[in-house]
Parts: structure tokens; sequence; C-alpha cells
């Protein structure tokens, strides 16, 4: 008689249990479609963002050709316009984007719900960003591609009904870094250094996942181009001890003073700083004039990102040894206005100028080499990441040949530039951005971050 509920009973757990197994099936094939179409969702837009910045960029130039002082009055007009956009409407666009996606993965669940990873904050980045690129502000679109990136893996997410963990916003960042750059390794070693502070596997896998379809999609649709041109020279081993210390020191040092001034003006620790908060549409005028000025007297050089400058110099012609303090000074003022864009394309191009700037004290080495441990000093000494800095300018350049005097470099400016500016510059910028905070109250209200 006992047999029979004893069977029933075993019936109901073994349901039960088929239940729930069913319940975690679906769950996961759910978390697998919303990170899929996530990825070829942020692919196709990284690519029109792309598209879009390249038509944007010839508008300050088609200015200049009318009459040269024109950017003397739009430039610093557009950069007050577009801070004032940004912090009335949609002060979370403000800055890099990079900050952003990393304090949101430190509260995944409650970020989600905010604006900092909403398609309306995503949308006002691809427009403002784009503006202030029309207006020859030396800024980059791979930063703005992270956020946009992370809120479309995130829109995903939510309407799949999965639940949000900081891998949601780590595989989106470092997939929108793989579309941005078309370079898939570099996304997952982005990853690794900046987006995630505890890298667990569930996250690795989801991570790389997202990566590698973002890259096959950019691939697939703008064909295996060589982001930043072909580099294929060598250097003797002896030119390389030579030439690393050299580079790794003034890079480092370079890298670490940005990141210092980004930051002071960040946490507001100097007089400066506190006077152009109070003030911070006025400021951005006065930056936008100084980009402005910068560019009629370099003739347009170092408007925008400094892609074409960058390319020429890392396949071995020899540019102006001026460019290096010029790009800077337009990359710092642009950033420090507080208008929407990146730092990695100008951190890149001011490290292509300091590159160039050093290959006549080595005239019997190959300049793209000289050049391109220029380009890994400054970028390692801007965002410390020295992993991320080598996988992408080996991706970027094809130049396989220089891995070992490119790490070299690389580890040397890190360590100079945490002497300088021992707090890394996007993890300083994203202890203000967390979303429980009001953005407007946060401490930075030039949007620097």
């Amino acid at each position: 008689m006992r047999t029979k509920p004893i069977l029933s009973r075993l019936t109901r757990l073994w349901l039960l249990r088929l239940n729930r197994r069913a319940r975690s099936e679906v769950v996961d094939i759910r978390r697998r479609v919303a990170m899929v179409s996530g990825a070829v969702l942020l692919g196709i837009v990284a690519l029109g963002f792309a598209a879009a910045g390249d038509r944007v960029q010839p508008m300050i130039f088609a200015l200049a050709a009318r009459l040269w002082w024109l950017p003397v009055l739009v430039t610093p007009t557009a950069f007050a316009l577009i801070v004032w956009t940004a912090n009335r409407y949609f002060p979370e666009s403000r800055g890099s984007g990079i900050p952003q996606i990393i304090a949101a993965a430190r509260h995944p669940e409650q970020a989600a719900k905010s604006k900092l990873v909403s398609l309306r904050t995503a949308c006002a980045k691809l427009g403002l960003t784009l503006a202030t690129l029309a207006a020859g502000g030396s800024v980059g679109r791979e930063g703005p591609t992270v956020q946009v990136s992370a809120a479309i893996m995130v829109a995903m997410h939510r309407l799949l009904k999965v639940r949000m963990t900081a891998g949601v916003f780590i595989a989106g960042g470092a997939a929108g870094v793989a579309a941005a750059f078309n370079t898939p390794l570099a996304g997952i070693a982005f990853a690794i250094e900046e987006l995630a502070a505890a890298y667990e596997q569930r996250v690795a896998v989801l991570t790389m996942g997202a990566v590698m379809i973002a890259g096959l999609v950019s691939l697939s649709v703008a064909g295996d181009y060589v982001y930043l041109g072909v580099m294929r020279d060598t250097l003797p081993v002896t030119d390389a001890l030579l030439i690393a210390p050299i580079a790794g020191i003034g890079g480092g040092l370079a890298g670490g003073l940005f990141a210092k001034i980004i930051l002071a003006a960040s946490d507001r620790t100097a007089g400066w700083a506190r006077r152009a908060a109070r003030r911070p549409v006025v400021f951005a005028a006065v930056c936008g004039l100084v980009v402005a000025l910068v560019g009629i007297t370099t003739d347009g050089a170092t408007w925008g990102t400094g892609y074409d400058v960058t390319k020429f110099l890392v396949e071995g012609n020899q540019g102006k040894l001026w460019f290096f303090p010029a790009k800077f000074t337009a990359a710092l003022a642009s950033t420090l206005s507080g208008a929407p864009g990146g730092i990695f394309a100008p951190s890149l191009a001011v490290g292509a100028g300091f590159g160039n700037l050093l290959t006549p004290a080595f005239p019997n080495s190959p300049a793209g080499a000289v050049v391109m441990m220029g380009m890994v000093a400054y970028f390692v000494g801007v965002v410390r990441a020295p992993l991320t800095a080598v996988i992408i300018l080996i991706e970027a350049t094809a130049a396989r040949g220089v891995i070992v005097p490119l790490f070299m470099t690389a580890l040397i400016a890190d360590w100079t530039s945490a002497q300088i500016c021992p707090t890394r510059l996007y993890h300083g910028l994203s202890r203000q951005m967390l979303p429980a905070k009001n953005p407007r109250a946060d401490g930075d209200p030039q949007g620097i971050a």
C-alpha cells in the first residue's frame, strides 16, 4: 500500500527536477540568443558609425577652404552648443564612454535600468560625437562605440528578459572595441585589462563569443583591411634595446601628464578646474577656440581622429616634427571640453607624432618601427593597458616582426606613467559615474569622463 505514495512522490520530484532543468535550459538559450543578436547588431552599428565619422570629418576642412578664419567662429560655438546639449539633456553621454561601462559593470542590475546605458543615451552619444568630429574636435570613435555597444547588448538582454550581470557590459564593451578597430584579439585583451575587475569563466565565454561575432561581422562587411596601414619592418635587437627605454620613458611621461591633467580636471583638485567647472559651456568654447587655432596653424592636421596622419607615419613616411605637440594640445583641449568623444584614436595619433619625433635620432632604423614604438609608449602612458595597446597595434598594422620591442616599450611606459599618474585614467574617471548618483552632482559637471 505504501508503494504507490512513494512512487507518486518520486514521480513528482522527478517532474519538478525536469521542470527546473527545462527552465534553466530556456534561460541559457535566451542568453545565447541575446548575446549573438546583440553582437551582430552592434557590429553593424559600429561600422555605420565609422562610415558616418569619415563623412563628417571633412566638413571643417570645407569651411576652412572657403574662409580660413571660419573655424575660429564655428568650432568654439559648436563645442559650446554640444557641451550645453550634453549637460542639459544627455549628461550620461559626455566624454569617452569607457568609464561609464566600467562604472556600470560594478552595479549591473542597477545600471541596466539607468540612463547610463540606455538606447536614448547611445543615440545621443553617436550624434554628439559626430557633431564634435564635424567641428574639428580631436576625438575618437572607439570610446563612444564601447558605450553604444554595451547599451545595445543591455537592450537585447532586457528584451529577452535575461538577468543582467557584469559580463553583459564587459562583453558589449569589448565587442565594441573589436568592431571599431576590426581587431577581435584586442577586444578580448581590452576586456581583461580595462573592463573586468574579476574575470570569471562565464564572463570570459560570453565576452569571447560577443567579440568574435562582432569582429566577424566587421570583417564580412568591411573586408579584411589593415586599420592603421601596413608595417612589415623589423628592428635589430641592439636598436630595440636602445629605442625602447627612450620611447618608453618619453611616451610614458607625456601620456601620464595627459592622464593627470584630465583626472585633475574631473576631480577638480586644481583651482583652474574648479573655475572651469562653474562655467562649463564657456570653458568648452575656449577649448574649441584652442582646437580651431591649432588646426588653422597646422593646416588642419590636428582636426579629427588623426587616422590619416597616423597611417602615413606608420607606413614609414617622414612627417612634420611639430605634429606631436600640436596634436597633443588639440586632443587635450577636446577632451577637457567635455564634448562626447573618445581618446583612443587621438592618443594613437599623438603617439605616432611622438615616434616621428624620434626618427631623426635613429636614421638607420626603420621609421615605421620607431613610430610604432612611440605610439605604444604614449598610448600606454595615457590608458595604462600595455597588453591592449600592443595587440591593437599588431592587429591594426600587421606588424608581427616588432612584437618584442613593442612589449618592452609598453612595459617601460606603463611603469613611467604610474610615477606621474598612479591612478589609471578610465578607472579614475569611472568612480564619478556610478549609476546611483545624480550625474549633475557627481563631481564631474564638465563631463570630462
